[in-house]
Order: structure tokens, then C-alpha cells, then sequence
């Protein structure tokens, strides 16, 4: 039993079960109980393919799957516009990595295309017969990569709930176009954080008060609460690393700064993990958009919610509530459930926590934080456009305005990547008005003028998509989720 709650270290699974589960009975977050103390032999990862090296860190991360080369092969194979699935592209003195480039052109493909993989393999190797129902909250990138890896997998359904009015019109597209036998999408009157608000809810509801006993039926979660999407992410750290290896950039055992857009955290935790599992990674660097909690977090210590929501151009990014700044809490307070679970419960109850001065130490050892108005991203993608003919969306436009902000405070020795998380296809208009044009309304319109102007190819999943109808019509309030996620399930057919 290798994994236990973030909130109480007796809630202890395999990592099979924490696959399955989600998200822990007490509402923590799984977590590797030795990965402070990993034994894992990360240079011999460096000189592997993209598969072989996933192969070797989801092993280590996972270690009681079966057949992890096999499971890696059918995740993968066939499904990205590269077999290095993550390329590193020179910018300017940066590096981008593109995490862009598999079926949904969004950086969750690489996850989410591994994920149906290891819950069908934990389903297996567990004797589950039950049905495993997957709920998923989005802002934008998750639901379509989650529901194009699990349409149509045997033994699983999905729910997806969007907030309505809250994502972009190619991201809803991609959404409620979804063709499967077994997938569901909802939108949400409300922001993100109601969505995923109401999903932790429907969870615990079903945990606590046995809601699903005697169905047939399990939920699990496809976001990055589910320590099985959080660990594929953990690679293309490894593979940027390698990358500049290769290149003569750097030599082994040299650091390397990573520059994250996130809000919900998991996808710069993934980093701490690569390098709490022994890659020279220097400082990662948190850059937020207006929604800034988590860089006044990291400088202040105290985690307040209770402040404005502001929808921006980089929506994926539009969030309030971390999930995954949990399993960092956990980490750097030394493995203290209960100190962790005090902050959750104070978070939930008050709006707002404040860390210990030793705990705040460490954070700011481990990172640097910066933020980028709507204003800043807009001007950022012209000038990188510009300067350097790069195209960039408007997530990635705010990571590369903070890795700026981060080289001018402070001139940092080691290279910068710049994670790259989604297509500027899935953001047409944003884009193209950065680029000092008048778009178009119709976002699909946007989208050809966009190509027109600048030469850089639609992804070919993004292009078919305006002649496709919408099948998921369902709009609910955020209070009615747990009853939808109910009378769903009851339903053998949908």
C-alpha cells in the first residue's frame, strides 16, 4: 500500500486502487508516501525514447501496474503528429515545449491519453466488475481530451461538466460534438471552481452516504486530482531536459528552469515530482493570469479565495481554488496530514489558510511567481510573434510574459523552458486580436484568417469542427450536479 491521503496517512491504497479511487474517502489527494525518498535512476531515463522513458518514471510512480510498456504503447502509438509526442522548439534564448500536439491539441492529451489505459489495467488487475463512472470538472482543456480518451472504452462511462459561458467556443465545440456510446457533457451555470466544487461534493456525497452501494457502478476522475493523470505529466519534464541534452545545451547533471501556466496546479506539481525524482530542476516558475492566488500564495503564504473571478482570455487559467496545491502542502510540510488537513478544512469553511513561516521558506526555495493581465497576454503573443515569427495561445503568451518578468528580476544562469499547454487555434479570436487584426465573430471564420495571416497550419481535429452538430445540450445549476451525476447513473443507456 503505497500511496496514502493527503489528509490522514491511514487511508493507504496501491497504486492501483489510488487509479481507480480518485480521489481519497476523506477528500484528500493521493500521494506516493516515499517519493520524498524515491530511489529512481533518472539519468538512465535521459538517453530513452519518449515511450521508454515513460515507461521507466510511470514504473517507479506506479509501481503495481502489469505491462506498463504495453499500456504506454496503446496510449500513444499513432496518436500525436510526432513520436517525441512533447518537441522542444528554440525561441528567441528560450525553449518552448509544445505539449500541443496530440488529438485535442491541449497539453492534457498526454495525460489523458494514458489515463483510460491505466484504469481499464487497475480495473482489471483489481477483479472489477463494476462500471467505473469518470466525473470530470473542466475550464476548457480537460473535458475534450478526457472524453477522447475514454469514448467508447469498455467498462467506463464520463461525465463532463464545463462551466457554461466559461470556455471558448472552439473548446465547447470540441466538447459537445463528442461522439461515444458512453460519454455525457454538461454545462455548469457558474465559473470552474463551482464545477469542480460540485464534482468533490458528488464524490464525497456517494462515498459518505453510500449513494452507489449495490449499482455496479464506481466513480473515479479524470482531473489532475487522479494521481493517474497527474504522473504521465511528470515525463515531458524529463524530456525537455533530455532534449537539451542532446542539443549540447546543457550537460547532464546541469539545471534547467521551467516556466508553467497553471491553475489548478497540477501540471507545475508534475514538475516538483520530476524533481523530487532526482532531475536537476532548478526554479519552477508559477505564472498565473488575473486570477493571480497562486502567485500572491507563493510570495505571501496565505491562500485567500475570497477575491474577484475574472474571465480572461486564458481561460483555461480561470481559477480560484487549487486542487493540487494540496499534494505540494503535503511534501513540503514534511508528510503532516494534519497540519494539511487544518488548511483544507479552514480553506473550506473560511476562504483562506495561512502557512507556517518554515513551510513558506520552502515554497519560495522551490519557486518564483509572476502574473500577466489580459492586456500583457495580448501584447505578449504580438511580440513574440513578431520578434520571432513563434504563434503562441494565450496560456502559453502568459507563461512566456512571467518567464520575462522572472529573467529581468532574476537573471537566471540555467535555460528557460516555457511550457507550451494548447494550439492558438483553440483561441482564434484572442489571437488574432493580439495580432492587431479585427477578427471575424464566428470563431471558425477567426480561425481560417489566422491561418490566412500568418501560415501556420489548423490542427486537422480543430478543422472539422464547425460542420459537426452538437449532440450534449444539458445545462444545470451548480447545486444539481450530484442529482444529475444520480439519475445518470441509473440509466444503462445514453
Amino acid at each position: 500500500m503505497n500511496y496514502q491521503s493527503t489528509r490522514n496517512h491511514r487511508q493507504s491504497v496501491s497504486s492501483t486502487q489510488a487509479v481507480l479511487q480518485g480521489l481519497a474517502p476523506d477528500g484528500g489527494l493521493y500521494i506516493l508516501k516515499d517519493l520524498p525518498g524515491l530511489h529512481f535512476d533518472w539519468q538512465s531515463v535521459l538517453s530513452l525514447d519518449t515511450f521508454g522513458m515513460a515507461e521507466k518514471i510511470l514504473s517507479a510512480l506506479l509501481p503495481d501496474f502489469a505491462r506498463m510498456p504495453e499500456l504506454v504503447r496503446r496510449a500513444y502509438t499513432g496518436k500525436f503528429s510526432t513520436d517525441e509526442l512533447t518537441p522542444l522548439a528554440a525561441v528567441g534564448q528560450d525553449y518552448v515545449l509544445e505539449l500541443f500536439r496530440g488529438p485535442t491539441s491541449a497539453f492534457k492529451d498526454v495525460a489523458l491519453s494514458m489515463l483510460p489505459q491505466l484504469i481499464t489495467a487497475a480495473r482489471e488487475q483489481e477483479g472489477i466488475t463494476d462500471e467505473i463512472v469518470i466525473l470530470t470538472a473542466t475550464s476548457g482543456d480537460t473535458g475534450k481530451a478526457a472524453l477522447e480518451g475514454f469514448h467508447d472504452v469498455e467498462g467506463t462511462k464520463i461525465i463532463v461538466f464545463y462551466p457554461d459561458d466559461g470556455v471558448s467556443a472552439v473548446q465547447k465545440a470540441q466538447m459537445v460534438t463528442q461522439e461515444g456510446k458512453n460519454v455525457c457533457v454538461c454545462a455548469v451555470r457558474g465559473n470552474f471552481d463551482d464545477a469542480q466544487t460540485g464534482v468533490k461534493n458528488a464524490f464525497s456525497a456517494c462515498e459518505n452516504q453510500g449513494l452507489l452501494a449495490g449499482k455496479g457502478v464506481r466513480l473515479s476522475s479524470a482531473n489532475s486530482i487522479n494521481i493517474g493523470r497527474l504522473a504521465p505529466q511528470v515525463v515531458y519534464y524529463f524530456k525537455a531536459y533530455a532534449d537539451l541534452v542532446r542539443r549540447g545545451v546543457i550537460a547532464v547533471g546541469d539545471k534547467v528552469d521551467y516556466v508553467v501556466p497553471t491553475g489548478n496546479f497540477g501540471d507545475i506539481l508534475a514538475g516538483y515530482f520530476a524533481k523530487a525524482m532526482g532531475l536537476p530542476v532548478g526554479t519552477l516558475v508559477c505564472a498565473s493570469n488575473a486570477n493571480n492566488v497562486l502567485t500572491d500564495f507563493l510570495h505571501t503564504g496565505r491562500y485567500d479565495r475570497r477575491r474577484p473571478f475574472y474571465k480572461t482570455v486564458s481561460p483555461s487559467m480561470d481559477i480560484l481554488v487549487s486542487s493540487n496545491l494540496e499534494r505540494l502542502l503535503y511534501l513540503l510540510s514534511g508528510c503532516n496530514d494534519e497540519e494539511v488537513a487544518g488548511y483544507m478544512e479552514q480553506l473550506k469553511t473560511e476562504g483562506f489558510y495561512q502557512v507556517s513561516d518554515q513551510l513558506l521558506d520552502r515554497l519560495k526555495g522551490e519557486f518564483w511567481a509572476g502574473f500577466c493581465d489580459d492586456a500583457g497576454t495580448k501584447q505578449t503573443i504580438g511580440q513574440v510573434w513578431q520578434n520571432h515569427g513563434y504563434l503562441c495561445d494565450t496560456h502559453t503568451a502568459v507563461a512566456w510574459n512571467v518567464a520575462q518578468q522572472y529573467r529581468a528580476a532574476v537573471s537566471p544562469s540555467h535555460p528557460l523552458v516555457v511550457l507550451s499547454t494548447a494550439s492558438p487555434y483553440k483561441f482564434p479570436v484572442a489571437v488574432l486580436t493580439a495580432l492587431g487584426q479585427t477578427p471575424p465573430e464566428d470563431e471558425f471564420d477567426a480561425m481560417e484568417r489566422l491561418r490566412e495571416l500568418t501560415g501556420v497550419e489548423i490542427p486537422k481535429n480543430l478543422a472539422g469542427l464547425r460542420s459537426k452538430q452538437a449532440i450534449h445540450t444539458d445545462v444545470i445549476d451548480r447545486d444539481d450536479i450530484l442529482p444529475y451525476v444520480l439519475d445518470k447513473v441509473s440509466r444503462k443507456n445514453w
